[in-house]
């Protein structure tokens, strides 16, 4: 199958929405609050021309989904991108194209496609900077093994969930680390 054919497999904004079971308010509160700094609005400029189709491999569980989908969709609008969702374990054969590290079915995972379906970028699962974050809050915990492991572990989700709900700077963390992938690997 092409990317093309991924692409037109896609469920539309809505449909993904519509179809949500768990993060779907909390998505929606990001999408509702976050607007685009002016700065980052004027980096977009040069791919407004673009038309580029954008192929989102997710699920609503993801606690990265919820807090980057918000944010690439305002990107899309701003730069007149159609965003197709696909969920990544209905999608496997995709998904094992686009691996973390090359082992990690991390998501979400951004592909932006030019009109003839020519792969033009690959962003994901995460910004640099929130990355470094759940790497640091994950240095906190004790060890796997550790009886205190999975209580601690679950506090340290719920801490990176609220601030992914609630922390603006994180958000155009992402926002910065998508434009730089595009406006970087654009040609």
């Amino acid at each position: 199958m092409t990317l093309l054919n991924w692409f037109d497999k896609g469920l539309t904004i809505e449909e993904y929405s519509n179809g949500m079971q768990v993060n779907q308010k909390e998505m929606n509160t990001i999408y509702d609050r976050f607007e685009l700094h002016s700065s980052e609005l004027e980096q977009l400029e040069g791919l407004k021309s673009k038309n580029y189709k954008v192929i989102a491999l997710t699920e609503d569980w993801c606690g990265d989904a919820m807090v980057n989908n918000p944010i690439l969709l305002k990107i899309a609008e701003a730069c007149n991108f159609d965003v197709r969702f696909l969920l990544r374990d209905q999608n496997l054969e995709l998904m094992d194209q686009y691996l973390t590290n090359g082992t990690s079915r991390a998501i979400p995972i951004y592909i932006f496609l030019d009109n003839e379906g020519k792969e033009k970028a690959v962003w994901g699962p995460r910004a640099d900077k929130i990355q470094q974050l759940v790497q640091s809050l994950r240095s906190e915990l004790p060890e796997a093994d550790a009886p205190e492991f999975k209580e601690q572990q679950m506090a340290m989700y719920k801490k990176l969930t609220t601030a992914f709900q609630e922390d603006e700077s994180l958000w155009h963390e992402v926002a910065v680390s998508i434009i730089n992938k595009l406006t970087t690997t654009n040609n």
